[in-house]
């Protein structure tokens, strides 16, 4: 158990004094784990998780006249159709075509949009002068919970006590939970059925103590960092940090700008793995990671030319990548053999909780002794009891069944190549949030659900 006095006030949510290690994130502390890891993995198949651990997320208001300009100019995504209260998940790119920002952007009117994630990236174009737009920082001053899996609903219904099914995927709408004016938001990242509950930083502990209180005869569990960044890899939903680095400092304005808000304290990666030390080989495209669908050429957008060719002839695409139990295996009995150890390996994630500067692992994939690609965001997978991990493939093998090699551990170390198979992608699959019809009678409010 964490002695009171060794934890900060968390102003996002509840600090659980049971839990037996936190996690500091931006001067907050939050739950490693809750409770049985493997009971938490498997919550957002089974059941449902509420999870506090994106907070402070970083929020950005972007008004003005020119502000859906700004974002059509630097977003692959298409932007004519984006009605009031839609959400799109939208990637900038830098002129190569390499990700430099990707996140959810949702519009609260004709000329204001709230975007999540896309800092710093978005309030620097903001702050050129180039658009007659208005930016506010709002990181800090609101909060972000999500709620995923197949009673997700169900637990939002019983917290509002609304009929919540009318609202679509990427879209949202405003209700109350413990009577603090929210909106509810479906979208999520752990690839089924899934929301986001947005408000007021002030009203968090309460609507978050509501949220676990409607959802607990419904079996939600809370979710501890850890286990919510392994829902990624499994969930094939790349994410920055995670399985690719941005390419920020390539842009000398841009790592100027940095540099000059972080009051000249460097930026740090721990760049590990058998992708070396340059940072380069761990950027990636949005074909590279799966999100070639998502690219609109009927507009012109930072990185169109290079993207344009790339979706004529991709030259690496995503993949799920399953790795031989044996091998594996062998990498920990290296642990409790005399000689030199193969480096450690994390069981569940290559991303350990508490590491700083946090680590990014990146490994090179091999065929036939030749580089043919960079696997990233390895963990353990308990639904399908499997070590899993992602990774951009030259095209012509990123086909299921394909046999390949990852090249484990740093450079100098005691490497291990690893044989993996090329498994479907993504690997959970089940009741994806998109496609899921929530209209049904089968998700239709409890009779006297409490009113939010």
């Amino acid at each position: 158990m964490t002695p009171a006095e060794n934890l900060p006030y968390n102003p996002f949510a509840p600090v659980d004094l049971g839990v037996a290690r936190h996690e500091m994130l931006f001067g907050n502390a939050y739950p490693e784990a809750f409770g049985d890891w493997r009971d938490e993995v498997m919550s957002w198949k089974t059941g449902a998780y509420l999870t506090a651990a994106l907070n402070p997320t970083l929020t950005f208001r972007l008004s003005g006249p020119d502000a859906l300009r700004l974002l059509s100019d630097h977003s692959v995504n298409g932007l004519t159709r984006f009605p009031v209260d839609a959400a799109r998940h939208l990637i900038m790119c830098n002129p190569a075509g390499q990700i430099v920002a990707h996140g959810i952007c949702v519009r609260e009117g004709e000329e204001s949009f709230l975007t999540y994630w896309l800092m710093p990236w978005v309030s620097y174009l903001a702050e050129s002068g180039r658009y007659r737009v208005t930016g506010e920082n709002l990181t800090g001053r609101v909060f972000l919970f999500q709620v995923a899996g197949p009673r997700s609903l169900a637990v939002l219904q019983a917290a509002t006590g609304e009929d919540l099914r009318d609202i679509r995927f990427l879209r949202r709408r405003a209700t109350r939970i413990a009577g603090c004016a929210v909106h509810v938001l479906r979208v999520g990242m752990a690839g089924s059925l899934a929301y986001e509950v947005h408000g007021p930083a002030e009203a968090a502990h309460a609507v978050y103590r509501t949220l676990l209180a409607a959802g607990s005869p419904l079996g939600l569990r809370q979710l501890g960092r850890t286990q919510y960044r392994m829902n990624h890899t499994e969930n094939g939903f790349p994410q920055g940090h995670v399985h690719f680095l941005y390419p920020w400092f390539e842009d000398a304005d841009f790592a100027r700008y940095l540099t000059a808000r972080s009051g000249g304290t460097p930026f740090k990666t721990d760049l590990r793995g058998s992708a070396g030390p340059d940072p380069s080989l761990r950027y990636r495209t949005p074909v590279e990671v799966g999100w070639g669908h998502v690219i609109r050429l009927d507009h012109d957008f930072m990185g169109r030319q290079a993207l344009e060719a790339e979706l004529a002839a991709p030259r690496r695409l995503i993949a799920t990548l399953t790795w031989n139990p044996e091998d594996v295996l062998d990498i920990y009995r290296s642990y409790l053999t005399e000689g030199t150890p193969h480096p450690f390996m994390d069981f569940r994630i290559d991303m350990p909780p508490l590491a700083q500067p946090a680590p990014h692992v990146s490994d090179l994939v091999l065929k036939d002794g030749n580089v043919v690609g960079i696997s990233s965001g390895r963990v353990y997978s308990y639904r399908y009891r499997k070590m899993i991990s992602l990774a951009s493939l030259d095209a012509g093998l990123a086909v299921q069944g394909t046999e390949v090699v990852v090249l484990w551990g740093d450079p100098g170390t005691r490497q291990r190549e690893i044989r993996a198979v090329v498994d479907r992608y993504p690997l959970f699959d089940e009741g994806r949030n998109e496609d899921v019809d929530v209209s049904g009678p089968e998700f239709a409010p409890s009779a006297g659900a409490a009113p939010g």
